[in-house]
């Protein structure tokens, strides 16, 4: 069960990429990681981007599912999958 106030973004991860991003594609959430999918890295990095590009601590973003794949969903504190998307094109980041 999710606490009221957490809801799921689900991102696709493109490691090994020549410079961190968060935008949207036709497909949803891109982040663009640097790190390669090794022992966790991108992951990680991803979520710290994530969290960056919504302007939430990172401590309010954890990995829900999608350890090891390229499409992860993630518990924002705030946050559901339609609110990120408007928090990223509202910056204009992508």
């Amino acid at each position: 069960m999710l606490h009221a106030e957490m809801g799921l973004v689900t991102v696709r991860v493109g490691p090994r990429s020549s410079r961190t991003s968060v935008g949207l594609d036709d497909c949803g959430i891109l982040v663009r990681v640097r790190a390669a999918p090794e022992d966790g890295r991108a992951t990680e990095e991803a979520r710290r981007a994530l969290a960056d590009a919504l302007g939430v601590p990172g401590s309010e973003v954890s990995l829900r599912r999608g350890g090891r794949s390229r499409t992860k969903v993630f518990e924002v504190e705030g946050l559901d999958q339609r609110q990120a998307e408007m928090r990223l094109r509202a910056t204009g980041d992508d």
